[in-house]
């Protein structure tokens, strides 16, 4: 009996989870920095320093936690300012970073 890839139910069609192709991933992320800073942007590490190119600061989220933010960048409860230049870190003040997708708060 063969295993079939995709099969439907009602008017929904699932795929099976080992024919999907993971998202390619870009250099966007979030990255939560020490004293609170959350900035995203596009990443790049030299040389001890995090540079973000297109970069937003997440300044406020109320009510829907910081998974809430990363799923919603877009919500009424966020707010995200655009910076008018990139941004410049020092790879010591990383608490982590979480990928997304190349047009996460823009």
């Amino acid at each position: 009996m063969s295993i079939p890839e995709r099969i439907k139910i009602d008017s929904t069609e699932y795929v099976r989870a080992d024919q999907v192709q993971p998202p390619r991933a870009g250099t966007r992320a979030v990255i939560v920095v020490d004293r609170g800073w959350v900035f995203a942007g596009d990443v790049t590490r030299k040389d001890g320093r995090i540079a973000l190119t297109r970069a937003v600061w997440v300044f406020r989220w109320e009510s829907i936690g910081f998974d809430g933010v990363l799923r919603d960048p877009k919500s009424s409860k966020v707010t995200i300012r655009k910076m008018p230049e990139s941004v410049d870190l020092p790879a010591a003040s990383e608490i982590f970073c979480v990928p997304v997708a190349d047009d996460w708060g823009l």
